[in-house]
C-alpha cells in the first residue's frame, strides 16, 4: 500500500481544481453539501474532492441521456480510471476533478487498491442488471464501502491503528448509505435505468416485508456506525453525526411508506428536518 506523503504546496491549479470538486458536489448533492460544511478544513475540501470524482463516474453510468450509448459510456468510463491511476503516480491531470482527488489520495495514501474496486463497480452498472448475494456485495464494496474508506483515509490523517480500529464502520455505514438509496430509488433504478439491486426483489411484488427485512439489515450497518461516530477525530465527527443521522431518518421514513408507495415515488426527508437534524450535529448530539 502506498505511504501517505507528505502535502506539497498548493499552486493556483490546485486551488482551481479544488474549488472545481466543491462546485460537483454543490450542484448535485443537498444533503451531502450541508454536512461536508460541518467539516474543518483542510478535510473539508478533501473530502470533496474525493465524491467529486465518484460523482462524475457515477453520472457516466446514471445518466439517462440516450446519446451516451453504452459503448460510450464504457469508453469515458475506462478513461476517467485511467486518468485517475495515471494522476496518483505523477500527481497531475488535465482533469481539474481528477487532479483535485490525485492531490488528496497521494497525500493521504488512498492508492489503487480502493480505486480499483470503485471503478469496478461502476463498470458493473453498465453491463448488469441484476444481483445475486455475491454481486451484490462486492457491488456494495466498491461503490460505497471503498469511499467510506478513502474518508477515512482522510479523517484519521496517517494513523494506521485509528485507521484499521475504525474501518468496519467505515464500510458499514457506506453499505447503509448505498443501500438506503437502492431502495428510496427503487422505481427509476428499475424503470429508467434497468437495473434491480436487491437479490430476488421483483419490484413489481415489492410488499411491506420486503421493505422491513432490508431495513433490518440498514438499520444494523447504522447502529454499527453510529458506535464508532465518538471515537472519531473532532475534525469530522459533526459532519459524520449528521450524515449519519440524514440517513437514519430516511430510513425510519421509508420503514412509514408502504411498500407500493416506494414502487412509484422517491423518498425523501423535508428540508425542515434535514436543517433539525444538522443543528442537533453542530451541538454535538445525535439525533
Amino acid at each position: 500500500m502506498t505511504a501517505p506523503s507528505e502535502p506539497t504546496a498548493v499552486s493556483r491549479y490546485d486551488r482551481v481544481a479544488q474549488a472545481s470538486a466543491a462546485q460537483v458536489i454543490s450542484g448535485y448533492s443537498t444533503s451531502f453539501g450541508w454536512a461536508t460544511r460541518l467539516l474543518a478544513e483542510p478535510v473539508r475540501s478533501e473530502v470533496r474532492s474525493i465524491y467529486a470524482l465518484v460523482r462524475v463516474a457515477d453520472e457516466i453510468v446514471d445518466d439517462p441521456d440516450p446519446a451516451l450509448t453504452p459503448a460510450l459510456r464504457s469508453s469515458l468510463l475506462e478513461g476517467l480510471e485511467a486518468e485517475t491511476l495515471r494522476a496518483l503516480d505523477c500527481a497531475r491531470s488535465a482533469n481539474l476533478v481528477v487532479h483535485a482527488f490525485a492531490g488528496v489520495a497521494r497525500h493521504r495514501g488512498i492508492d489503487p487498491s480502493l480505486v480499483g474496486p470503485f471503478f469496478a463497480s461502476m463498470r458493473a452498472d453498465l453491463t448488469r442488471s441484476a444481483h445475486d448475494g455475491q454481486s451484490l456485495s462486492e457491488y456494495v464494496y466498491g461503490s460505497a464501502e471503498v469511499v467510506g474508506l478513502m474518508c477515512l483515509k482522510v479523517f484519521t490523517g496517517g494513523d494506521a491503528q485509528a485507521y484499521e480500529r475504525l474501518a468496519p464502520a467505515a464500510r458499514s455505514l457506506g453499505s447503509a448509505f448505498q443501500k438506503v438509496n437502492f431502495l428510496r430509488d427503487l422505481a427509476d433504478d428499475h424503470d429508467v435505468l434497468g437495473r434491480t439491486y436487491f437479490p430476488g426483489l421483483d419490484p413489481a411484488t415489492f410488499t411491506d416485508a420486503h421493505r422491513n427485512a432490508l431495513l433490518e439489515g440498514i438499520d444494523a450497518d447504522l447502529a454499527t456506525a453510529a458506535a464508532a461516530i465518538p471515537h472519531l477525530p473532532s475534525s469530522c465527527r459533526r459532519a459524520v453525526q449528521a450524515a449519519h443521522d440524514l440517513f437514519a431518518a430516511l430510513s425510519r421514513r421509508l420503514r412509514r411508506t408502504p411498500a407500493a408507495d416506494i414502487r412509484r415515488t422517491r423518498v425523501r426527508v423535508p428540508d425542515t428536518e434535514k436543517a433539525l437534524i444538522l443543528l442537533r450535529a453542530m451541538a454535538g448530539r445525535a439525533a
